[in-house]
Formats: C-alpha cells, sequence, structure tokens
C-alpha cells in the first residue's frame, strides 16, 4: 500500500492532465488567429491600386494647393499701390495768353507692390530731375490742356516722361490726389 501512495504522490503535472483536450486547443487557436490576421490583411490593407490612387490624389492637392499659394503670391505681388509724387505749384503764363495762372497739383503714380521698393530708390536718386521735367511738362502745357477735362493729356505726358527717367517702366499709370488751376 505504501507503494501505492508513493506512486501517487510521485505523478507529474504531464500525468495529471488528459492528452486529449491540450494541444489541439493551442493548434486551433493559433490556426483561427492566422485565419483572421490574412482574412484582415486581405480586407483592411489597400492594394497597389488603391496605394496608387491615393498617392496620386494627394499629389494632386498638393500641387494645387502650391498653385493657389503661387497665385496668391503673384497676385499679391502684382497689386497696384500709390507712390507719392509730391506736390507741385506752379505759377506760369500759357502760350495763347498774357494772364497769369497756377497751378497746384498733388501727384501720386500706381506701382506694383514688388517693384515698390525699386521705385523708392530711383525716386530717391533721381528726384531733383523728376520734378523738374514734371515742372515743366506743367509749365509749357496749354490753357485748354489744364481744363479738368482735359487732364488725361496732362497724365500721359508725366508718366512718359517719368517712366522715361526711371530704370525700368515703374510707374502704371499718373493720378492727382488734388488739382486746382488758379487765375492770378
Amino acid at each position: 500500500m505504501m507503494a501505492e501512495t508513493k506512486n501517487s504522490d510521485e505523478m507529474s503535472p504531464e500525468d495529471a492532465l488528459p492528452e486529449t483536450g491540450g494541444r489541439p486547443m493551442v493548434v486551433a487557436f493559433v490556426g483561427i488567429v492566422v485565419l483572421l490576421e490574412t482574412a484582415m490583411f486581405f480586407f483592411l490593407v489597400p492594394n497597389a491600386e488603391e496605394v496608387s490612387a491615393l498617392a496620386e490624389a494627394q499629389l494632386i492637392r498638393s500641387v494645387q494647393s502650391g498653385d493657389l499659394a503661387a497665385e496668391e503670391r503673384a497676385s499679391k505681388e502684382n497689386e497696384v499701390r500709390e507712390f507719392k509724387l509730391g506736390l507741385f505749384g506752379e505759377t506760369f503764363s500759357p502760350i495763347d495768353t498774357e494772364r497769369s495762372y497756377r497751378v497746384e497739383i498733388d501727384l501720386y503714380g500706381l506701382v506694383r507692390l514688388k517693384d515698390y521698393e525699386m521705385m523708392e530708390a530711383e525716386f530717391a536718386e533721381k528726384k531733383g530731375r523728376l520734378r523738374h521735367e514734371i515742372r515743366r511738362k506743367i509749365r509749357n502745357s496749354e490753357l485748354r490742356e489744364l481744363n479738368e477735362n482735359n487732364l488725361g493729356l496732362l497724365e500721359r505726358r508725366i508718366l512718359t516722361t517719368c517712366n522715361h527717367l526711371l530704370k525700368d517702366d515703374l510707374l502704371l499709370g499718373i493720378g492727382f490726389s488734388s488739382y486746382q488751376l488758379i487765375e492770378q
């Protein structure tokens, strides 16, 4: 009897487990996990065509946003800004009359934003020549050209003269902030 109790006490844990359920359960569990992962790979991971279509769409969006940013920068650079050319007050006697007149003009030029700094530098360098030529254009004008209805001719003359003196055609147009023709 002692031998029987000794044998039951010396039994290993492997002998205690029944052989029918352990290994097949592990094999089945691993098989199910492999099948689930394979199914997830086929259904959730995109194929090469889908990946290339997504990459192409993303590339198109980035190019379009880059184009929009470039257009915005270009439109901002081409934005027109006023540049003050100065206040001019000239007393003169037109060729066709003996009367004296005084013209007071506050003049500005239209410049693209990208050319504004160049215009400032050019104006600082050639301020005297520009003012002299503008004053000469005013004094050499006929009385009918100085009427408010005909100021377009004077504007064009001043614009042409200024752009001729400047390095590039920086001025897009000329305008008058204020204009007065006074008979003295």
